[in-house]
């Protein structure tokens, strides 16, 4: 892209030179003040090409420690110099023209070559300004834009010097300064819009409608809670979108970054080459239930937490759970951790609330083991078996492991329950039997079931 708009910044300065010599000896020949403005323009427009293709070649440097942004912006600051230059054009030729008129000195000698230089560098302007500007859109150049200008305001400034040179030699001399002044007119008008569209550029001014878009766009992707803030940067070609969006409190940190990727993809799809920069902030949504805020609060003071109980007493809640410790800790210590967990659910849920703890031990070190086979591992199967066939509805004891650790016997196995049994049914049956299994077996300290869904059709059911 930078070759494609560096080629045609330097086509920028063979045209501008070769039109701009060609009226300056025409204006000399023929002493047009219509034509002498319109060299002038056009040796500006050499000045300003070359500083074009200077900026193209710049802006097309990658970002650095001291420019972040990357360099594109010095093609705004190119086009600001250009439209100064125009307005300098504009003030000298309206001097002139209105010098001229009052002293009624109108020296023209009207000559063909004035006016096939004027015809050539009219088909010149349409072919050049038609070219830059299909380019700067391609390529999103302030730069090549400003140049795509001053062709067409070469175009036209011709056009009326060509005028102002006919309407001489038909006998009308005050034309060629009045088509002088129609030039200033044109310069300075097109010397305003280029200079009002590089100022909003070098003051970051978003383009019309691309924060409404991107906002849009960000809302549209599951997971969003709202969009609070959007700062758009558009530099050259390159777009820069800073978003805070908010996303629910409760949701996993990897689901937060899936939900940061999913925005960033979105946007990027609509706008491609945009680089996207996002901030989440949680918030507490509307339609969180009990249960999510407390285990949301549990998650944030890293304290594990299940078998969660909520009930409404009239207008109180009364909300209980059980609380995994370190089982080595003294009671004291246990209780404190319980009761600080407790005070931030209180926080959470308002003060008519009543919140109770169970505590329970968890061992963080873990347990060395070894498998348990021979007679005791057949001696807990059978006892599984027995167990699960008075349940009914637990059928098919399988991969059963026995091992021993320094706390005792674990034992491990697989089961299968009918699938339409609700959760918390298969929880209580394969509860009773752990119950019934270690009341059985002492030495077992622990008894872990997997209940599995029984298939159709093969016999479990």
């Amino acid at each position: 892209m930078s070759d494609l708009k560096e080629q045609a910044a330097f086509n920028s300065i063979l045209a501008s030179v070769g039109l701009a010599t060609g009226k300056f000896v025409a204006a000399f020949m023929t002493g047009s003040l219509g034509l002498l403005s319109d060299a002038l323009h056009a040796l500006l427009d050499v000045g300003a090409t070359i500083m074009t293709y200077f900026a193209v070649r710049i802006s097309a440097q990658p970002a650095d420690e001291r420019h972040h942004y990357g360099h594109a912006k010095i093609e705004a600051v190119a086009a600001l110099i250009e439209t100064g230059l125009l307005f300098v054009v504009a003030i000298f030729v309206v001097f002139e023209a209105l010098s001229r008129l009052q002293s009624g000195s109108h020296d023209l000698t009207p000559s063909l070559i004035a006016y096939a230089v004027l015809i050539i560098s009219i088909i010149v302007d349409i072919f050049r300004s038609r070219s830059l500007l299909r380019i700067s859109k391609e390529t999103k150049s302030e730069a090549l834009a400003a140049d795509a200008l001053h062709f067409s305001s070469d175009l036209v400034s011709s056009a009326l010097v060509l005028c102002g040179l006919i309407a001489a030699h038909l006998g009308y001399p005050q034309g060629d300064a009045l088509a002088a002044i129609g030039v200033a007119i044109f310069i300075s008008i097109a010397g305003y819009r280029l200079g009002k569209r590089t100022i909003d550029t070098l003051m970051d001014t978003v383009p019309a409608g691309l924060s409404e878009k991107v906002r849009d766009i960000s809302k549209k992707v599951s997971g969003v809670a709202s969009v609070d803030a959007i700062r758009i940067r558009a530099v050259g070609h390159e777009i820069f979108a800073e978003l805070a969006i908010s996303v629910a409190r409760t949701l996993a940190l990897d689901r937060v970054a899936a939900i940061k990727s999913d925005v960033i993809n979105a946007i990027t799809n609509e706008l491609p080459g945009a680089t996207v920069t996002i901030t989440t902030t949680p918030r507490a949504l509307d339609d969180e239930t009990i249960l999510e805020r407390v285990l949301h609060v549990s998650a944030v003071m890293r304290r594990p937490v299940h078998h969660i109980t909520v009930q409404r007493i009239g207008e109180r809640l009364s909300v209980g759970l059980d609380l995994e410790v370190d089982g080595r800790l003294s009671l004291r210590a246990g209780h404190a951790i319980a009761s600080k967990l407790e005070a931030e659910i209180e926080r959470e849920l308002g003060s008519n609330v009543e919140v109770e703890t169970h505590l329970e031990p968890l061992d963080v070190q873990g347990l060395d083991g070894s498998d348990v086979t021979g007679t005791l591992a057949a001696k807990v199967s059978d006892t599984l078996a027995l167990r699960a066939k008075e349940a009914a509805a637990i059928v098919g004891v399988h991969d059963v492991r026995v091992r021993q650790t320094t706390a005792g016997l674990v034992v491990n196995y697989h089961c299968y329950a009918k699938p339409d049994l609700s959760i918390s049914d298969v929880h209580s049956l394969v509860d009773s039997i752990e119950r019934k299994v270690r009341s059985d077996i002492p030495e077992i300290v622990r008894v872990v079931g997997h209940a599995e869904p029984a298939a159709p059709g093969d016999g479990r059911t």
